[in-house]
């Protein structure tokens, strides 16, 4: 990478979990991640999980009513992250699932932070082949409607995201 940081085998793993849907139990469908947050490791060289920070599809409904606001809410204030969003959305014509790969970098975030990550953001997309939607955010207006969302999985053809009507 330009940055020189590397990807973890535990964000290869968890990205190759959430890109394979193959037919399983009930119970293993729950456990899969709807979504997650990664950082980068207290030395900065290391793109890593960020412990605690993830949505799994078991918990969506149970414990956690909307998972597109439950994402928003887990985004930090004053610090970049990268993160896969697991987007169920219907079209006109189908219903859809679609890994959307965000860069989050809040404008007040560190000037070295918001550098590192952007120099480390190539190198990490490709550790994840296959993703087909890239999005970039710097502040909370552009995320919080998820009309922002289903504009990149689909435009004006997205009819709801989530079970939610846009």
């Amino acid at each position: 990478m330009a940055s020189g940081v590397a990807v973890s085998d535990a964000v290869i793993k968890v990205f190759n979990e959430m890109k394979v849907r193959k037919a399983s139990s009930p119970e293993e469908v729950k456990k899969r991640k709807k979504a997650v947050l990664f950082c980068l490791s207290e030395d900065k060289k290391t793109i890593i999980l960020e412990e605690g920070k993830e949505i799994l599809v078991g918990d969506v409904g149970v414990s956690i009513e909307d998972p597109y606001l439950h994402f928003i809410k887990m985004l930090p204030d004053r610090d970049c992250r990268y993160a896969l969003y697991d987007a169920t959305y219907e079209t006109k014509e189908s219903k859809k699932e679609d890994l959307v790969f965000i860069f989050w970098a809040p404008e007040c975030a560190p000037l070295k932070s918001k550098m590192i990550y952007a120099s480390s953001k190539d190198g990490m997309k490709k550790t994840l082949p296959g993703v087909k939607h890239e999005w970039q955010a710097n502040c909370y207006e552009e995320v919080k409607d998820r009309c922002a969302l289903a504009e990149k999985l689909g435009g004006s053809s997205v009819i709801t995201l989530e079970g939610k009507p846009l």
